[in-house]
């Protein structure tokens, strides 16, 4: 069956909302009316096997959900919930691509739904583990300390100038240094500057106990696990505290252990 007898079939069985045309390097690609969250197209591709077809996404929701994290890497628990959803809409995941194998001819229209539902649902898990990530950062900061042996304690509350409470995310001592830490950590890129903001007033507001507290430094700690941060929330900070980042843990100790840091 060639491309023009192969999209026909297609579109036969399908809305007229998809749009079949060649694949980039064979079978054809079949443009859904479905998008990932960031608003772009889902396209699902049908290469054909004698008499038979195979259906896959060519890796595209996988490689999307790496690259909102800037570790490239997926947990463990996100792992299970992609193989979750692909045992409940039938599809395999091979290397990486979302794939239905030896699908007859009948069957592909229905076949491209699924493919295109799993890959819809595959990328939503960003929503559902970014909200998580946010909730758990400060677990895993916790638990980190504790490997380390570095004392601490958390959700310290602190007056500042203006009276009013503020609570430090982390307060660790070690080597005759306190260092009060703020968790920058949140899900929304509408909010990261408003929550960089906070940490700055709070920073400013408590600089009274580093006067009279020399041994006394404050640390901003930006959760960059997510790409959501931009150069100027890191500047915000920077000469009002010292800046760590979450997704280099050995930079965040050495910070923790050095000299205190003089704006």
């Amino acid at each position: 069956m060639n491309m023009v007898e192969l999209c026909a079939s297609i579109g036969n069985s399908l809305p007229a909302l998809f749009a079949c045309s060649p694949g980039p390097q064979e079978g054809v690609r079949v443009r859904t009316p479905l998008l990932y969250p960031d608003g772009g197209v889902v396209d699902v591709f049908v290469l054909e096997r004698g008499s038979e077809y195979i259906v896959t996404d060519f890796g595209d929701a996988l490689g999307w959900l790496d690259l909102q994290s800037v570790r490239r890497q997926r947990s463990p628990k996100q792992q299970a919930l992609i193989l979750y959803v692909c045992q409940t809409l039938r599809i395999e995941l091979v290397q990486g691509q979302l794939v239905l194998r030896s699908v007859m001819e009948d069957a592909l229209g229905e076949s491209v739904l699924r493919v295109a539902q799993g890959t819809v649902r595959v990328s939503d898990l960003w929503f559902t583990l970014r909200s998580q990530s946010v909730q758990n950062t400060a677990d895993e900061v916790d638990e980190w300390l504790r490997e380390k042996q570095i004392p601490f304690e958390r959700d310290v509350q602190r007056q500042g100038r203006s009276t009013r409470m503020w609570t430090v995310d982390f307060e660790a001592y070690l080597g005759g240094r306190t260092s009060m830490v703020f968790l920058l950590s949140t899900g929304s890129r509408g909010a990261v500057r408003r929550l960089a903001e906070h940490v700055l007033s709070g920073c400013v507001d408590l600089h009274h106990l580093k006067v009279a507290q020399p041994s006394l430094a404050f640390v901003s700690l930006f959760d960059d696990t997510e790409d959501i941060w931009h150069p100027e929330d890191f500047s915000l900070l920077d000469g009002h505290s010292e800046i760590a980042r979450w997704s280099r843990p050995d930079e965040f100790e050495n910070l923790l252990r050095a000299t205190l840091f003089t704006p």
